[in-house]
């Protein structure tokens, strides 16, 4: 028998509230009228009094605003959840569907440690598969290498590796641009022919010069002989 499932649904929901307020401010909404419409079938008002109850946000001119103890605990959500996307994604080529589902179950039971494990795992992206930021963990400041990572930096791929391109993290939509002129997207394979002294990548026919300021934007994931 199980026991405490109420209370664990409970907990569910008020993770899944944590969540939308999350994504809607960085859509930049803070309306607590906003938020009852989305959250609508998430039984908001009512989890919103446990809420309010348990010290996690507060309303201010009708403004949403997490307080100290809810931003730390949506922040570990949305890392949960984005980490599990790329996961999934990267790793089991899921589609984009199924990666939703089971992130979104996945992201209420995965332990700190596991949660750790696999952003060393992917390499620490700083990004999820829609682009949204990642909130960064102990392991991203401190850069650990005990495991060896899914997803390395571009300028980390030897001589005459292949790597499939994961992310690219640019500085600007220009250089973003250029890139993608190149044929240097997200999914796309190159070779590393030389390091020094600028980088010499081969990407289909082409052969490419890029300056180290550039593939520094660049991850990969090794393609396997």
């Amino acid at each position: 028998m199980r026991w405490g499932g109420g209370r664990e649904i409970e907990e569910e929901r008020i993770d899944e509230i944590l969540e939308l307020i999350w994504t809607l401010r960085e859509r930049g909404i803070t309306d607590l009228d906003q938020l009852l419409e989305e959250g609508k079938d998430l039984e908001a008002k009512s989890i919103l009094r446990v809420m309010i109850r348990d010290d996690l946000f507060d309303v201010e001119d009708n403004r949403v605003i997490l307080k100290e103890r809810g931003e730390e605990k949506a922040r570990e959500i949305i890392r949960r959840h984005r980490l599990t996307e790329r996961l999934l994604s990267e790793i089991f080529e899921l589609s984009e569907e199924v990666v939703e589902q089971e992130a979104c179950k996945l992201e209420h039971i995965l332990s700190p440690g596991v949660t750790e494990s696999v952003c060393t795992f992917l390499g620490h992206p700083p990004t999820c598969i829609h682009g949204k930021p990642i909130p960064r963990g102990e392991c991203c400041a401190k850069f650990k290498k005990e495991m060896k990572p899914l997803v390395i930096p571009l300028e980390e791929l030897g001589l005459g590796e292949e790597g499939r391109i994961v992310f690219i993290t640019p500085r600007s939509h220009q250089r973003l641009d250029r890139l993608s002129a190149l044929g240097i997207v997200p999914g796309s394979i190159l070779r590393m022919h030389q390091r020094n002294p600028s980088y010499v990548l081969q990407i289909g026919e082409t052969t490419l010069a890029l300056d180290g300021e550039v593939v520094r934007d660049i991850y990969v994931k090794k393609v396997k002989d």
